[in-house]
This record gives C-alpha cells, structure tokens and sequence, in this order.
C-alpha cells in the first residue's frame, strides 16, 4: 500500500517526497542515507545484451538497485541527461548515420515516475557522427550535444511538452594536435555549463582545448567568446568537464595522459586557468589506461575519475581556499571499463557502470574522507555507458 502526504494542498507520495529531499543532505556531518526510493536510468550500447535504456529503483537507506526491466528500445543509447523538471529524458544516439545524412541522433523521452517506462516524444539529427554527450540548460529550454565523430556541437530548442524542436545552432570545431592516431582532427567530446546558465565549456580530445561559448538560452544559441578556448597539455585530451558546486573551480579529466586539470573560474567573464594537473594514476602502475568520468561530491569536498585499465576510482581532495586537488586513493570498480559513474543527489552514494564486463556497482561514500567502499550489490546490464538519476518527479 503506498503512503501519501499532503504537502501544499497536493497529496504526494512519500517516496516521492523522500528523494525531493535527498539533495539537502550534503555537508561536513555524516548524515544517514535519506529513506524512500529513487529511479535510476542507465544507457547502454545496444547489441546482444543490451536493447537500449534500462530502469532501475535504489533504496536510499540500503544502496540496493533494484532493476525495473527495458524502459526504452532505442539504438546505442550511450549518454543522458535530464530535464530540470525531471519529466524529460534526452538521449544521444551514438550512430554515424541518420536518415542517410552523416549524423547521430538525439532522442527526446517522457518519464513514467512510477513504473520507470519511457515513452518516445521525437527524434532530432544531432548534426555530426557519433554524438557522445549532452546535457540540458538549466532553463529546460535547451539540448546541447558534442559529437566526437563529426567534432561538432549542436543547440536543440526544447519544447514546452518536452520535444525536440529543429538545431538552432551547429558549430564544426577544426584542426588537430599531436597524437596522430587519436587527434588527427577535432573531436568534441563534453560539454558543461557554469551555474549561471550564461557560458558553455565544451572539451575537444582531438584539439587538446576547452572551447568557449555564450549562451542565449531562450533563443537556444551558442556564440563564440572572447577567449574562444583554453589549452590543454598537448596530447592530454581533455574529455569531460565539471563545475564545482560553489562556481569558482572546475575540473577536467584528460583521457590521453590519465591526468586531472584543476581551474579557477572567473563567473563574471566566463574564463577559466589552468592551476594544477594531477596524474589519476597510482605511480606503481604501468599499463595502458585511459581515463573517462569526472564528477564533484555535492558537498564540494570532493573530486572522483574513472580510470579504464586500472579500473577505478580516483579520489581527490578538494582544497576550500583555492580549489587544488590532493590525492586520497583509489576504489577498484570490481569490473572491466568503468565508462561512468554517478552520485545520487544526496552524496551517499556512487553508482559505476562496468562497459566491458556488463555490470553496475554499488559503492557508499564516506563524507568524512571521500572514500568508497562496495556494498556488494551488482546488477548485470550489457554494456552501460552512463548513469543517470532522476531524484523526484516534478517541482
């Protein structure tokens, strides 16, 4: 029987409720793992195993996934992001053709709250091949997605029932840098937006920069700022990037070098420098790895990598004053390829998705030292590529 509580005239279910609370409990105390349930989506590449996205439920007191079955039959499905009203799921369908034009796709998706399922609203061209990231604006107005085949970014209009209306915005990145096999040309591979909504930080693996763009959100435009880009190392290749929760520092994990590259940022003009880079890599290790995660604990405290070969997560301290990182450790992800991970909203939990052995797993965070610790619970899903939460329905 399910549990209701009036809140403002609206009768809510308490799960509901529970998970609309998660977010608040982050900070210096230890706080208990809040109680209820929240829905977990994971994307996948689609083939034997995998059909497209998968549901799941975790128990916010245990840390136990619960798997609700194929919310979505759609091809290779690799990344999502959520709608600020938490109605709305957007996937990036990382395909090299679309309709016969040399495009991926994006596809838009309505969320059953209660049974996890979701329902297909419209698909869009992502304007390049193998779209590999996106995210939603704060707003809810717009989709960005990065395209590493095409090394292109695109803006789509959200609509008010959640479609995707036509690209508003197409920019091709160009050039190239100094790993031949792997930066023979651009490949944009992130893209993060500054708590303001006001500036886009997109990464490029293959030009070894942090690309900048102004956003016109209600217009669902990017434009070129002034500085365009920051460097990175040459043949570092910055993948994802992160903001920290306070806005002054963010983080880029670099997939070539298996380094971390800490910087400040300057809210009020939009520029980031480079402070600092860490290897992600314990120094005794000497095999192939590239790296591929980047994601700040909510309380800010701090910063988590995968590392793919070594198979782990990389724990970083985050400095108050100035922003720099201190290494803590490293947590093995008991699997093959941790392609991402996330953290629950409430900061209690970090979820690693195992491409190459089919597996997601369950870590407890300690929020006195950063540090991981597997619960055991494992569920089995082919090929997963992205986690994503969705820590209560509506507003």
């Amino acid at each position: 029987m399910k549990t209701l509580i009036a809140l403002h005239g609206l009768v809510v279910p308490i799960t509901v409720l529970l998970c609309l609370l998660a977010p608040l409990v982050t900070g210096r105390v230890r706080a208990a793992a809040p109680a209820g349930q929240c829905l977990v989506y994971v994307g996948t590449y689609t083939g034997a195993k995998s059909k497209g996205i998968y549901s799941f439920r975790l128990d916010m007191a245990t840390g136990k996934l619960t798997a609700l079955g194929l919310a979505a039959d759609t091809v290779h499905p690799t990344f999502l992001a959520l709608h600020p009203t938490r109605r709305f799921l957007y996937a990036a369908n990382e395909i090299g053709n679309y309709n016969g034009t040399a495009s991926g796709s994006i596809s838009a998706f309505a969320i059953d709250s209660e049974s996890g399922k979701l329902t297909l609203l419209n698909r869009e061209p992502s304007g390049g091949g193998g779209p590999c990231h996106l995210i939603v604006d704060s707003t809810g107005k717009s989709v960005i997605v990065a395209n590493y085949g095409g090394g292109s970014i695109e803006v789509l209009p959200v609509q008010p029932d959640g479609h995707l209306g036509k690209p508003t915005t197409f920019i091709q990145h160009r050039g190239s840098s100094v790993n031949k096999k792997r930066q023979e040309g651009p490949h944009a591979h992130g893209v993060a937006l500054d708590a303001a909504n006001r500036f886009a930080c997109v990464t490029d693996l293959g030009l070894d920069q942090v690309l900048l763009y102004r956003l016109d959100a209600e217009k669902s435009t990017l434009t070129a700022h002034d500085p365009p880009s920051v460097a990175a190392k040459p043949g570092a290749g910055p993948r994802h990037l992160v903001f920290h929760p306070q806005g002054r520092f963010a983080y880029a994990i670099n997939e070539l070098d298996s380094t971390m590259t800490a910087y400040s940022y300057d809210a009020s003009r939009g520029i980031l420098k480079a402070m600092q880079t860490v290897n992600t890599l314990p120094p005794e290790f000497t095999g192939p790895n590239s790296t591929a995660e980047v994601a700040v604990h909510p309380a800010g405290r701090f910063l988590y990598g995968s590392n793919r070969g070594h198979d782990s997560i990389a724990i970083f301290r985050i400095d108050a004053g100035d922003g720099r990182l201190r290494l803590v450790g490293h947590e093995p992800t008991q699997g093959k390829t941790p392609r991402n991970f996330a953290i629950d909203p409430s900061g209690a939990w970090l979820l690693a998705a195992n491409q190459d052995s089919d597996s997601v797993r369950v870590f407890r965070i300690d929020t006195d030292t950063g540090r991981l610790k597997s619960t055991g619970d494992v569920v089995e899903v082919g090929a997963p590529v992205c986690v994503q939460f969705v820590p209560g329905q509506g507003q």
